[in-house]
């Protein structure tokens, strides 16, 4: 490949209009872009009309972060675009809401708190922790650190892992 007058034109042409150096070389064909990039700083063409520029792209949007309520259930988020309103039997809809009872008041009245904590009580946190009305659940203990409720939740059974070591055991049984 050499770098004859029309070639030379055409890059000085394109490098104004502010092409990239690999946009270059594709239309020029048989020259790489550190090739095109060499023949720019010898030619000494530094000045560009507009910098090339990667297209922009729409931002990404971060997901809605879950908001916690003070009973320490999830917030339902509302539609970020309004349903058409069609109509829709009475019995199609259907209303789903966690009814959690609220944390029991310690003897004096006051939810369990950090300094207020035992070691037989549920430490199952309530709330957001940045809120001054943040609490613990203060129920008595059954397992673990959680009252048998919380620990539902905290605990969950491992039956993927039995389901998988049973399967790992019967293929082993087959190939013996």
């Amino acid at each position: 490949m050499s770098w004859n007058d029309e070639r030379v034109n055409t890059l000085k042409k394109l490098w104004a209009e502010g092409h990239s150096a690999s946009q270059i070389a594709k239309q020029l064909g048989g020259v790489t872009r550190n090739a095109v990039i060499g023949k720019v700083h010898r030619l000494g063409l530094s000045g560009r009309a507009t910098p090339s520029r990667p297209v922009k792209r729409p931002p990404r949007l971060a997901r809605p972060k879950p908001r916690f309520l003070a009973d320490g259930t999830i917030a339902a988020a509302a539609p970020a675009v309004p349903a058409p309103s069609l109509p829709v039997p009475a019995l199609a809809i259907e209303r789903v809401t966690a009814i959690k009872p609220l944390p029991p008041l310690l003897v004096d009245g006051t939810p369990a708190t950090i300094l207020t904590l035992r070691d037989t009580m549920c430490k199952w946190p309530i709330g957001d922790p940045a809120d001054p009305k943040f609490a613990f659940c203060g129920r008595k203990s059954d397992c673990g650190p959680y009252c048998a409720e919380h620990a539902q939740v905290a605990f969950q059974p491992a039956r993927k892992r039995e389901a998988r070591k049973s399967e790992y055991d019967y293929v082993r049984r087959i190939a013996g």
